[in-house]
């Protein structure tokens, strides 16, 4: 079940998508596609949804998004240039005007003193910007993917011109 606020941002980010004409992928780690899940949920998205990669490895990111190999061996795949070129990379790969991806540390193991459970990166990648944000969340591992989800999503309404707010940390 998609919650109601992940369904209605997505609903609004295929109007905009939609009267703009432009398609979109994602390429999700820590989200795990709920990202994609949010959009793809929403009637008719097969307009302007074109896919999505959900990246778990280092190996996948490099081959499917063209992450950096030297981005993964410098500041990791938790990381504020991952995510961007993450989002990049599906928007590359996938032919779309919008790339949306996350990165990060859903919990409850994985987490090391610098890169603390519920660090997350999320970035929207278009022909007019490439913008990243790093949230600091709390909660299960449920609530870290899906607060990633929303606020990627609010982060793509607020590059596309929604007029919504960009998400901000917990």
């Amino acid at each position: 079940m998609i919650p109601d606020d992940i369904h209605s941002l997505a609903e609004r980010l295929g109007s905009r998508l939609r009267e703009r004409g432009w398609s979109c992928a994602t390429a999700e780690s820590c989200t795990g596609g709920g990202i994609a899940l949010g959009i793809t949920s929403i009637a008719g998205s097969s307009d302007y949804m074109q896919g999505g990669i959900v990246a778990y490895s280092n190996e996948i990111k490099q081959s499917m998004l063209s992450v950096s190999p030297a981005t993964l061996d410098s500041v990791g795949a938790v990381s504020e240039q991952c995510a961007r070129e993450m989002a990049s990379g599906v928007r590359n790969a996938l032919g779309t005007d919008v790339g949306i991806s996350s990165t990060g540390i859903a919990g409850p193991g994985g987490a090391t003193a610098r890169k603390p459970v519920g660090l997350v990166y999320i970035a929207v990648s278009t022909p007019e910007a490439n913008e990243v944000r790093e949230l600091r969340l709390s909660g299960d591992r449920q609530h870290v993917m899906q607060e990633s989800a929303r606020m990627a999503l609010e982060l793509a309404l607020s590059i596309i011109g929604d007029g919504a707010e960009a998400p901000e940390t917990e």
